[in-house]
């Protein structure tokens, strides 16, 4: 019979993250395309650009200690920067809100652990344990990076031009040490 610790399920196929990353069509432009295969460069006439989907309403709920959750501005920002650099289509507005909701969250775990600090009361024997919001922190802030890394693939494969100067993820760094600062 199995134990517990070998009974995971789902051990096989490739894992997450796993492997080397797909080059930018940019780059293997650049490098005179190495591979061989014929480069999909998408030619996309001028067009208007469309309207930014409605982010959900929980994206900017009322939080129970009165605070409005960021991940509302969060969503904004990231699908402004993509627009910016011509990919907002290929990204899935679900995609961009799980994003925000977990930095968002991300944010308010660091700030909760700034505020109350590292140490917590044990429920039942009251004796000294970290604060669970560590744990929780970083496990938005893990799925963050996910959801971020998932997002920058999709830029890098689709595209073409150069891209470069702050990105949203570079933001929201900023906007944790602004949360900190109390700013």
């Amino acid at each position: 019979m199995p134990t517990k610790s070998n009974n995971t399920g789902g051990r096989g196929g490739r894992r997450s993250g796993a492997g080397r990353k797909k080059s930018a069509v940019s780059e293997k432009a650049a490098n005179g395309n190495p591979g061989g295969r014929p480069l999909e460069v998408l030619d996309i006439p001028e067009m208007e650009g469309a309207d930014m989907p409605t982010p959900h309403d929980f994206l900017s709920a009322k939080q129970h200690d009165g605070s409005t959750l960021e991940a509302g501005e969060i969503y904004r920002e990231t699908w402004e920067w993509l627009q910016k650099i011509g990919i907002a289509q290929k990204v899935s507005p679900q995609l961009l809100e799980r994003y925000a909701m977990c930095s968002a969250r991300w944010i308010q775990c660091e700030e909760m652990t700034t505020r109350l600090g590292y140490l917590s009361k044990h429920p039942t024997t009251g004796k000294p344990i970290p604060s669970p919001f560590i744990n929780i922190g970083i496990n938005y802030m893990n799925q963050a990076n996910r959801l971020w890394d998932e997002i920058f693939q999709i830029v890098k494969e689709n595209c073409s031009t150069e891209y470069g100067g702050l990105n949203p993820q570079d933001d929201v760094m900023e906007r944790l040490l602004r949360a900190r600062k109390g700013i």
